[in-house]
């Protein structure tokens, strides 16, 4: 399928108008997030309900993400961007009956996310890949900055917004505007032009069955060391940053009596670290050796997270929360500009597909480690006169919350040594100058895929 240019806006101007539907569309996204973590989190105040909802997201989004990287390569690109917000509103349509009706029940949060996460698996690698398209090279960091925005921005305000507007229209009003959105995201990518990009060697290579292209992805990686040591450090740091940031949620509001303007404050401050971060790698981007900013970013991340869990209530959480997330951009613009400049646009879909898999393999793991040793171990060892809670109430406190934080320490600490230890690896150290840039490699045809 070809769309025409013709009077569509392209390039820088045309990113712009997708990012700026896209950033309407989270917002309410996060405003409805956050009264649904409320609503379950008074249901069932357990740390491992809350956890599912993430396995129950990314699990389907691991399984089906290689199947979603050939068709973003094989398709039009546009088409697949609007195919995952389509997703997302139904699965918000679904929730918004269902508590409209009265008859909301917490599993049926478990099977929207399914349906979120099946139709999430094709936005990052189309976004992703239209960027290389659409954006000339040297802008790379800095439109990966302003998609950054898009996870941050949105937070700043959602929280206090959400928390205002919930005893006024409720959840149902909330849900309601969500959808609303959706639309307005699939009508800035109607609007615009995204190219399909050039036949190379390497998407010639990659070309058979979907099965065959499925696993190219993962063959691309493996044959380029540098590429699997990025992605192996992500797995690392993936797997102990989503256990502290599980129990996040759970720990401040066992800690402050379910107090959601305080929980509220906790994710707006991490929201302004991002956006302030987003805002700097939009106008920077980023340090001229792009694994700086990986390696460096998780280490300072690291330590935010360590931050969070200890005693002090909501001041050392809000410094924790912002220190961390302030980095967020940095880390992941930098990593994402490397691959967009080495990676060939016809196999990006691919090729992002497989990476996304390999760092958030994880992802459905942590949730059910953060909850189980928060609920079975640690929460009841810190809520009493124990061996542990006599070690380490000096540093998380004790009582409800406290066997929370001391997980939420211990994961940032370990975090720290993961972007450590990539310095010392030099495929991981010397990426940028170990691999060429794609617009260096032989194109197999002039025309357009």
């Amino acid at each position: 399928m070809q769309e025409s240019s013709t009077k569509r806006p392209g390039g820088m101007f045309g990113f712009t108008i997708v990012w700026l539907g896209q950033i309407v569309s989270v917002l309410a996204s996060a405003m409805s997030q956050f009264g649904l973590t409320i609503w379950m989190y008074e249901r069932t105040e357990s740390a491992t309900a809350l956890g599912l909802m993430q396995v129950f997201f990314i699990t389907p989004f691991l399984l089906i993400s290689p199947i979603a990287g050939v068709m973003v390569d094989r398709h039009n690109r546009k088409l697949m961007m609007m195919v995952s917000d389509l997703a997302a509103g139904i699965a918000t349509v679904l929730i918004l009956v269902f508590q409209w009706l009265g008859i909301l029940e917490f599993w049926h949060l478990y099977f929207a996310s399914v349906i979120y996460g099946l139709g999430m698996s094709f936005q990052w690698p189309a976004y992703s890949a239209a960027i290389s398209t659409m954006v000339p090279k040297e802008q790379y960091g800095r439109a990966n900055g302003m998609m950054s925005l898009i996870d941050a921005g949105p937070g700043v305000v959602a929280p206090l917004l959400a928390g205002a507007l919930l005893p006024v229209i409720g959840l149902t009003g909330i849900l309601f505007f969500d959808v609303a959105t959706f639309l307005l995201a699939i009508g800035a990518l109607l609007i615009v032009h995204v190219p399909q990009p050039a036949r190379t060697e390497e998407g010639a290579q990659g070309q058979g069955s979907i099965w065959k292209e499925a696993a190219y992805g993962f063959k691309y990686i493996f044959a380029r060391p540098s590429l699997l040591g990025l992605q192996l450090i992500f797995f690392a740091g993936n797997l102990f940053s989503g256990i502290a940031f599980t129990l996040l949620a759970p720990m401040v509001l066992s800690r402050s009596d379910n107090n959601s303007l305080m929980f509220g404050s906790v994710q707006t401050a991490g929201a302004v670290g991002g956006l302030v971060g987003g805002l700097i790698m939009s106008a920077w981007g980023g340090f001229k050796r792009r694994v700086h900013g990986v390696l460096l970013g998780w280490i300072i991340s690291g330590l935010g997270i360590a931050v969070m869990g200890l005693v002090g209530g909501l001041p050392v959480w809000i410094a924790g929360i912002a220190l961390s997330a302030i980095v967020v951009p940095l880390v992941n613009g930098s990593n994402q500009a490397i691959w967009q400049s080495k990676v060939a646009p016809d196999v990006q879909g691919r090729v992002f597909s497989a990476r996304r898999l390999i760092a958030w393999l994880t992802n459905p793991i942590s949730p059910i480690i953060a909850g189980t040793l928060a609920d079975f171990v640690l929460e009841p060892q810190m809520r009493t006169t124990s061996s542990l809670s006599q070690a380490f109430g000096w540093l998380v406190g004790t009582g409800p919350g406290a066997g929370m934080g001391l997980l939420i320490v211990f994961s940032g600490l370990i975090a720290v040594m993961v972007g450590l230890a990539g310095y010392f690896i030099p495929a991981v150290h010397n990426a940028e100058s170990i691999l060429p840039d794609h617009d260096e490699l032989p194109k197999a045809e002039a025309v357009p895929a």
